[in-house]
């Protein structure tokens, strides 16, 4: 139930005409049962001897035409009138059909929008725990199973229902004993959907998780086939992805298997259930208990009615595929946004850059990853740092802004604690740089303008800072150049100075390089940072480097090691001390020699 009143909320302005399918399915199946009364009325009180018994008001109003004698001669009006009722029949099932798909198709587009939101308010360790391809899995697979349910199942509920209670009242008032007897399988076929109905609900959550392993698998492999090609991993990857494919058809065949012994064997028993009616309603109607057209009547209803009855079972099937879809939708939805609620506007100008970071520590899960970090920067003051691999360096730029939340220590900005901070003012106030940035499939120009558009008159500052420009002027199309699907048009080193510029175009009072020049050569590195001491010198950088000339310049250095602050110092006394940064010094310094 919990599951039907979300969906209803996610159908908003089509609920009324969602909730309207189920009168016109139930307008629809009355119909439907007037046809086999139309039939009985004209066998047993036309062409029969018994006499015309049908309700007051139509006999009120019709009484003078309704004899034997002129329906005998005009036995064409019981016929103009079954097809008029199955036309309006087919009429109410059209407005059914449209109407239920209107409002599922509302609910799919509502909460599709809503998990697209809800994604991107979600706080970056969220994104960090998740599997890409099982986020993908929910917000398509998983929603277009509710909404083939709602669309196509859940008003069958409704129809079922009317048949159901309808039927018992015209059976009853016929021959109750037959009634009995037309009844005797629906609480089994009732009780065979429910057990059906919970082995399904099992056997779909293991399908549809193993899909969602699959797509993460496929989704991995395309964002890796350099890799995989590079080091001729085709064969294993094939391997296991055949694996995979391989336990999702076993449990998707068992599924299949499931239904399959539900749908024979409810088969079986609705055609026994129909031949017993059949053989009980002749012996009686051969006796004179039970009228031809009555037996016509019982014998056609109970077919209406079992099918309907029979369909419960793939209704409570596909409302258990529905439930556990929701269930995993639901998962995306419970998670707390992140909160952006606090200190700092966009409309309260920009902050100064000065950052006191005192015994700053953060653990993923059980792991300590940063230890006791403490440092000081002041407004314009540019810091180095380098460090081992899983130092915890990028770990660092993420907190600072406010992609994670540290946990013990402080960190002041301004002097104002950063938690404090509203997270959209303060990324609106430090630029980060990534090592491995992210293009979106546009233009270099809509790349370079995605967070600042308002902006674009800094442009081509930005791009001549980040030695970008006389890459843009070989391409053709130069600023309307097309970067592909991960910018894969453009090399390591061209992405990052792209990305350099859409940082620099949001001219940010803090900027942080996390290795985001380690894949342009030495020369444009040295530009780079030219440019930026010149057009950007009053600005407070972070620049994370394994390149030592890189951080030579900079105010403050810091060596990390194994989440803990090693040594710290300018250029000059580190280099006089033993440790890692003069080892890397030394190394770098012989390669360029040889």
């Amino acid at each position: 139930m919990t599951s039907i009143k979300l969906a209803l909320k996610y159908m908003t302005t089509k609920n009324i005409k969602y909730l309207s399918a189920f009168i016109a399915v139930g307008l629809a199946a009355i119909l439907m049962l007037l046809n086999p009364l139309i039939i009985k009325v004209t066998i047993d009180s036309v062409i029969g001897d018994d006499p015309l018994n049908l309700p007051t008001f139509i006999m009120n109003i019709f009484g003078d035409y309704l004899n034997r004698e002129s329906l005998l001669q005009q036995l064409w009006l019981p016929a103009l009138l079954i097809l008029l009722i199955t036309i309006l029949r087919g009429i109410f099932l059209y407005l059914k059909g449209k109407w239920a798909a209107e409002g599922a198709e509302e609910f799919a587009k509502n909460l599709r929008d809503e998990l697209f939101t809800h994604l991107q308010y979600l706080d970056f360790g969220y994104h960090l725990r998740k599997d890409t391809g099982d986020l993908i899995q929910r917000c398509t697979s998983d929603l277009d199973t509710i909404r083939r349910f709602l669309a196509i199942q859940l008003v069958e509920v409704g129809r079922a229902f009317f048949m159901l209670s309808v039927v018992l009242i015209i059976m009853l008032s016929l021959d109750i004993y037959m009634t009995i007897i037309s009844l005797l399988v629906v609480p089994i076929i009732f009780i065979f959907a429910y057990v059906f109905f919970q082995k399904v609900k099992v056997a779909f959550k293991a399908s549809d998780e193993a899909e969602a392993r699959l797509s993460t698998m496929i989704q991995e492999n395309l964002n890796g086939v350099q890799v995989v090609k590079a080091f001729a991993k085709q064969p294993e990857e094939k391997k296991k992805f055949v694996q995979r494919n391989n336990e999702h058809k076993d449990l998707t065949f068992h599924l299949i298997k499931l239904l399959a012994y539900y749908w024979s064997l409810s088969d079986f028993i609705c055609f026994v259930q129909i031949g017993i009616v059949l053989i009980a309603g002749s012996f009686r109607a051969a006796s004179g208990q039970l009228t031809l057209g009555s037996l016509v009547v019982f014998t056609t209803y109970i077919g209406m009615l079992l099918w309907p009855v029979r369909q419960t079972g793939r209704i409570l099937t596909d409302m258990g595929k529905a439930e556990i879809a929701f269930t995993r939708i639901n998962e995306i939805l419970a998670e707390p946004k992140e909160t952006y609620r606090g200190h700092g506007s966009k409309g309260q100008g920009k902050i100064s850059g000065h950052i006191v970071v005192q015994n700053l520590s953060y653990a993923y899960e059980d792991e300590l990853v940063l230890d006791d970090i403490s440092f000081e920067l002041k407004p314009g003051e540019k810091l180095g740092i380098l460090g081992t691999t899983g130092s915890g360096k990028s770990t660092l730029t993420y907190i600072l802004t406010r992609l994670l939340d540290y946990q013990k220590g402080s960190i002041k900005v301004d002097g104002q604690e950063l938690k404090e901070y509203d997270r959209g003012f303060i990324r609106n106030q430090i630029g980060l740089i990534l090592q491995e940035p992210f293009l979106f499939a546009k233009t270099i120009k809509e790349n370079i303008t995605i967070g600042a558009k308002e902006k674009e008159n800094l442009i081509d500052s930005a791009v001549e800072v980040a030695q970008l420009d006389k890459v843009i002027d070989e391409f053709r199309d130069q600023y309307q150049t097309a970067v592909g699907e991960k910018g894969v048009s453009l090399s390591g080193g061209q992405k990052q100075r792209l990305a350099i510029a859409r940082t620099l175009i949001k001219d940010t009072p803090v900027i942080i390089f996390d290795d985001s020049l380690s894949a342009v050569d030495t020369k444009t590195d040295y530009l780079i940072r030219e440019s930026l001491s010149e057009r950007y010198g009053d600005k407070t950088m972070i620049i994370i480097s394994h390149r030592i000339d890189t951080l030579a310049d900079t105010d403050q250095i810091l060596v990390m090691d194994r989440g803990e602050i090693v040594q710290r110092g300018k250029h000059e006394k580190l280099l006089t001390e033993s440790g890692l940064y003069s080892r890397t010094w030394k190394i770098q310094s012989q390669s360029e020699i040889d």
